[in-house]
């Protein structure tokens, strides 16, 4: 099979070729030398926050371990943002700017093989998300009763537009401390586990610690006027229970109390088809937000106003909590499995969004999965692949990273031909990287290697190309004999995806396709009155309808 990545590379040369991206792009998307030769293993923040003046100030401490030689690395913070000195030791060292890129300057070489710590001190004004959370930035509101309330957003735009750090998917520290100052009368959400709270007349100081690596844009601050309330979550695989936390303005408390039973259906029937709630230590959150939602690691943003659905929107008889049901799946696909490039972002939307489907069939049963799929179709845009770019910072996704990738997932489902295999594999590649990164080639392999098969031609179709394929088929009869014939088109040449024909009592009969010339398979039939499809992503044209 042609190697995914060297069509990617391919790609990208081309978006070059266009302008697409720049140089500032290179920076923040890519990998160069003053990147790659550190490990970042550990972020110690500690900001305070200026309502009054929309401002932080603070410091991080960054512990790394360097894997190559170097006496300059490159971070990143954006040029909004003042740096006020950076210290190694007691030593200050130098740096100089680059747009939102900085390039510490150490003075002597680092050699391999050592732990160091470096401190960033800052202050500065954090751009404002104009339409959280799909543009970033903070959000500085009032809740109802007149009290500040501040939340921040920044997948895709980065971290490091409100605190310094190696801003790239594939470096995620060990574990992370998060310290922040706030006035008094207000309450410091964060990752991870509470561990200390003190306060005076004057200020509040709150230390959150997170204890699994967790990505940058993961990382959040809330701070509100919040209510707190707890509960437990017993895993149905070895009893252990899991601490559950809500933080919600008070006017939002009763309902938040029934909205939030819901996580439990949802974290069963995801420990069921993947294993445990991968962040078991620090935690699982949900926290009021004055936007949609983000799948802040251990402290979801939950922002769907106590409403059934997508703000109420939903197929129909399927009223769950979209934000509770998505942001928890992020729990496992994007959080816990992560990809190492924004353009390979459809691992973590595409399967999180197929979880979706999956818990509605574990609810509700296999046909309330599909009208779910199919309710999700009518999202699908095919502007774009969706694989994108790499190296560049690449935020050109759309939607078809989620509904697209979920159906083409039901699909690859559909080849297996044995659901058993199927829930196995989609287990098993999780249970191989959890808690880890992934790139596209991996989950190709995976399959692959689990099923025995050859998918390149799958996955070069649904990943590489806009275009959905489209079976062609006509009944005809010969004797008295009926038959289907059928082939694809508007696809690669080499698209050989089986489908199935399915009957009222859901007997299949597979059908083999390819583009190269029409097959036919005799059909009985009722089969014939009444041709139906198993689900999956692909267009029907029936180029005759005879008599039968």
């Amino acid at each position: 099979m042609k190697n995914v990545l060297s069509i990617l590379f391919l790609f990208v040369t081309i978006f070059f070729a266009k302008g697409q991206f720049s140089a500032a792009d290179s920076l923040r998307g890519g990998l160069s030398p003053l990147r790659s030769c550190y490990d970042v293993e550990f972020y110690d923040l500690y900001l305070q926050i200026d309502f009054n003046q929309k401002s932080i100030r603070g410091l991080n401490s960054i512990r790394y371990k360097v894997l190559q030689g170097f006496n300059m690395i490159q971070l990143d913070l954006f040029e909004n943002m003042k740096i006020d000195s950076i210290l190694h030791g007691s030593q200050k060292l130098d740096f100089h700017r680059k747009g939102n890129a900085f390039f510490v300057d150490f003075g002597r070489m680092q050699p391999a093989g050592i732990t160091d710590v470096i401190t960033v001190y800052y202050h500065g004004h954090p751009i404002e998300a104009q339409n959280p959370p799909w543009d970033g930035g903070f959000i500085w509101r009032k809740d109802e009763a007149g009290n500040p309330w501040l939340a921040v957003s920044c997948e895709g735009i980065g971290a490091s537009l409100w605190w310094p750090n190696k801003d790239h998917l594939s470096d995620e520290p060990d574990s992370m401390r998060i310290r922040t100052i706030v006035p008094p009368n207000l309450m410091s959400v964060s990752n991870g586990q509470l561990r200390s709270v003190f306060k005076n007349q004057y200020v509040a100081n709150y230390t959150w610690v997170v204890t699994y690596p967790i990505n940058n844009y993961n990382v959040t601050l809330n701070v509100g006027n919040y209510t707190h309330f707890e509960d437990r979550y017993t895993s149905p695989t070895d009893s252990s229970q899991l601490a559950m936390d809500y933080y919600v303005l008070p006017e939002h408390l009763e309902q938040a109390k029934t909205q939030f039973k819901q996580a439990h259906e949802v974290l069963r029937t995801f420990e069921k088809y993947l294993g445990k709630y991968p962040f078991w230590n620090d935690g699982y959150a949900l926290v009021e937000t004055p936007y949609l939602g983000m799948e802040h690691q251990s402290a979801i943003a939950y922002g769907n106003q106590f409403k059934a659905g997508y703000l109420g929107r939903h197929p129909e008889g399927m009223p769950e909590d979209f934000i509770i049901l998505h942001e928890t799946g992020h729990e496992w696909w994007g959080n816990s499995v992560s990809c190492r490039d924004h353009g390979e972002m459809w691992l973590h939307e595409s399967f999180c969004t197929y979880m979706e489907a999956v818990f509605m069939e574990e609810k509700y049963g296999p046909q309330a999965a599909e009208r779910y799929l199919k309710f999700q179709y009518n999202y699908i845009e095919n502007k774009q692949p969706l694989l994108g770019p790499l190296n560049v910072n690449f935020l050109g996704n759309d939607s078809d990273i989620y509904y697209k990738g979920a159906q083409m997932l039901h699909s690859l489902r559909q080849c297996f031909q044995n659901d058993s295999l199927w829930w196995a594999s989609l287990k098993g590649f999780y249970q191989k990287y959890k808690i880890n990164s992934v790139n596209t080639q991996d989950y190709i392999q995976f399959v692959q290697e689990f099923t025995g098969q050859d998918y390149g031609y799958f996955f070069k179709q649904y990943l590489e190309e806009t275009q959905i394929p489209q079976l062609e088929y006509e009944i005809y009869k010969k004797g008295r004999k009926r038959f289907i014939r059928y082939r694809w088109t508007n696809c690669r040449p080499d698209f050989k995806m089986p489908v199935f024909l399915i009957n009222e009592q859901h007997e299949r009969l597979a059908l083999y396709p390819n583009t190269q010339e029409w097959q036919s398979q005799v059909i009985s039939k009722k089969m014939a009155k009444n041709i139906q499809f198993a689900y999956a992503l692909f267009l029907v044209q029936e180029l005759s309808d005879q008599d039968n």
